[in-house]
């Protein structure tokens, strides 16, 4: 994206990975929710990837963002991007023993763009045309010269077999759901599967790809299957009984409290928080302002001002987590503290169209002492309610038609209740009735596609160089168009600019600049109610793998990890025997090597002490009555 990529021409595989991991062995991972497709291209059903279809380029794991050719083997474009040729490897084939040609990229463009998902059409606006050059040549035109990011993702296209989905056949329609497994040309292939339960992907032995420096070391395992559960909590019990092999823990109580057992002390079972570095966007309660009840930005900042993040940390997130404070958390592109020289300069061109507070305070969000009772809160937030047109009667908070502020906040998901419902309570003191209404994954995705919703649990990942994507998150016409990421309806001219300012951002301190920039204006808004995150992946994991040392700048990447024969051995043997489900008793008694566990000397000392006690009590017994014998 800018200045040289790490990896020269020639290199022979990316420093992360063990380029001699043994490949086979099998890795079970839980899934929540279910499946009717192997078609992820449109919006319809519930799908989930084939494991086959590739891309143009990929990308490397330890850089900001630069990317390597994969079905290409090289490429060429100007020093302006306008344009882009990419020059296929003559040995990429399908599957099925036919090579991927410069006419199925052509297709596959022409088709997503034409029948695929609308987000294909909102993230490739700016293609003019796709045309064969020659014959392992494709070449696009773009309409506007600067955008830096649009030859990258370009490279993220999913290339289709246009022989496969060419003709009439019901089966092979494109616009819709299919339970067909895709003809495809990756790593793995549909093995078996048994449709909304489980699915197995199988490693291509005679893969074409799987010498080129990019694939060195990935893609270790034979099998990987995939069960579908209905929520987390079987999840973790499968996990436990041995069922799945890997899962990643997203909730901090279960983190906390459900992983005290016999394998995970004593190391059968690996509990670890793996830390990166990479930005974790902005997880947030989303008001859909395309209601006119969330017009003001007074009674948005104190809907903001209701939720008590502090109580919940404590109470409930056993305080793993740190309250976000910018759409780009954990990363150089968050705005902090005010704005000064180069990003002050820019926004002020726009001083007359954004609250004047921006310029002179540092955002922050409210704070509590955590003791469940809010006061200094609500009482800001009535302060900002009373300069609305907004009033309360009768401890309900009314609009000028005497029209009640209802709110429905949609969930999919049961586990969030507990956390919405003392932000229910917050809200009810300002006269906000708040309602919690769960759905099935499948109607929520419906309402979701079509903004049928006053609040939902909602959020937007970032990567360390924003661009296109961010058209989608925060344009006019993204809150447009049913289906985009813009579920907030964000539409604001300042927005609008700076979105395309970060497209066009020719170096990577301008985009930083224009970044932070964007961030502030976004949370100045207050468009949202922001939630938390947490700097780190929480896995577990059966101790029968291996993963290379060099840690990643965006966490853990299971597709380096291989199967451990020794490892696995061990952990069979521990099973047939038993030794899991006994504490301390895995790996030569840990516990009781460390002093942790009762050894017997310290079992007879405690009897001793019990039996002294004992006959203690009896005689101060006798001896009080006794006493109250003589004393009549």
């Amino acid at each position: 994206m800018h200045g040289d990529p790490k990896y020269p021409a020639g290199f022979e595989n990316f420093d992360y990975v063990s380029p001699d991991a043994p490949k086979g062995g099998l890795l079970r991972r839980g899934a929540r929710g279910t499946f009717d497709s192997f078609n992820p291209w449109i919006d319809k059903g519930s799908a989930v990837s084939p494991g086959s279809i590739e891309t143009l380029l990929v990308s490397s794991a330890d850089e900001a963002f630069t990317k390597y050719c994969l079905i290409c083997e090289r490429l060429e474009y100007p020093v302006d991007r306008t344009w882009i040729i990419f020059h296929l490897r003559p040995q990429a084939k399908w599957h099925d023993g036919k090579p991927i040609t410069a006419d199925d990229v052509v297709w596959s463009f022409n088709t997503l763009m034409e029948k695929g998902a609308p987000s294909y059409r909102f993230y490739y606006a700016d293609v003019e045309r796709v045309e064969v050059t020659g014959e392992h040549a494709v070449r696009f035109q773009f309409k506007n010269t600067g955008n830096r990011e649009l030859p990258l993702i370009i490279g993220d296209l999913p290339i289709l077999p246009k022989h496969y989905w060419q003709g009439h056949d019901q089966e092979r329609d494109i616009t819709k759901t299919t339970l067909s497994p895709p003809l495809g040309s990756g790593p793995y292939r549909i093995k078996r599967f048994d449709a909304g339960r489980y699915y197995e992907l199988e490693r291509v032995v005679d893969y074409w790809g799987k010498d080129l420096p990019v694939n060195r070391g990935i893609n270790n395992f034979d099998l990987l299957r995939f069960d579908f559960f209905r929520d987390r909590i079987p999840i973790r019990l499968a996990l436990k009984a041995g069922e799945i092999d890997f899962y990643a823990e997203n909730t901090a109580k279960s983190w906390a409290t459900e992983f005290d057992i016999p394998a995970v002390e004593s190391g059968w079972l690996v509990r670890e928080q793996v830390r990166h570095s990479a930005p974790q966007g902005m997880q947030a309660y989303v008001m859909n302002l395309r209601r006119s009840k969330f017009e003001n930005r007074k009674i948005r900042q104190a809907i903001s001002l209701a939720f008590d993040f502090n109580w919940t940390n404590q109470k409930i997130f056993y305080n793993q987590y740190t309250r976000s404070k910018s759409y780009f958390s954990n990363s150089e592109l968050a705005s902090s503290g005010i704005p000064e020289g180069d990003e002050l300069a820019l926004l002020e061109n726009y001083r007359v169209s954004l609250p004047p507070e921006l310029f002179s305070q540092p955002f922050e969000v409210s704070e509590t002492d955590g003791s469940g009772w809010s006061r200094q809160n609500l009482l800001k937030a009535l302060s900002l309610i009373r300069e609305t047109d907004w009033e309360i009667k009768d401890g309900k908070l009314v609009d000028q038609q005497r029209q009640p502020l209802s709110i429905e906040m949609l969930l999919y998901s049961s586990s969030f209740e507990r956390l919405i419902l003392p932000y229910v309570s917050n809200l009810k003191r300002l006269g906000i009735d708040m309602k919690v209404r769960v759905v099935d994954t499948g109607q929520y995705i419906n309402r979701i596609r079509s903004f049928d919703f006053d609040m939902i649990v909602g959020g937007w990942g970032q990567s360390e160089t924003p661009g296109n994507e961010q058209r989608e998150y925060w344009s006019c016409a993204a809150a447009a168009r049913p289906s985009s990421r813009n579920t907030a309806g964000i539409c604001h001219p300042v927005i609008e600019a700076f979105i395309e300012k970060i497209v066009v951002a020719s170096t990577r301190q301008e985009l930083i600049t224009v970044t932070r920039a964007l961030d502030r204006v976004l949370l100045w808004q207050h468009f949202i109610v922001p939630n938390w995150h947490l700097p780190a992946d929480r896995i577990l994991w059966w101790n029968k793998y291996n993963r290379p040392r060099i840690p990643l700048r965006n966490g853990v990447n299971i597709s380096r990890w291989w199967l451990d024969d020794e490892r696995s051995a061990r952990l069979a043997q521990a099973r047939d025997s038993g030794a899991i489900t006994q504490r301390n008793s895995s790996r030569g008694d840990t516990a009781a090597r460390s002093g942790s566990g009762p050894s017997g000397w310290k079992l007879g000392l405690l009897a001793v002490i019990l039996v002294i006690g004992g006959l203690a009590i009896k005689r101060a017994m006798k001896s009080e009555r006794t006493m109250k014998s003589k004393t009549g």
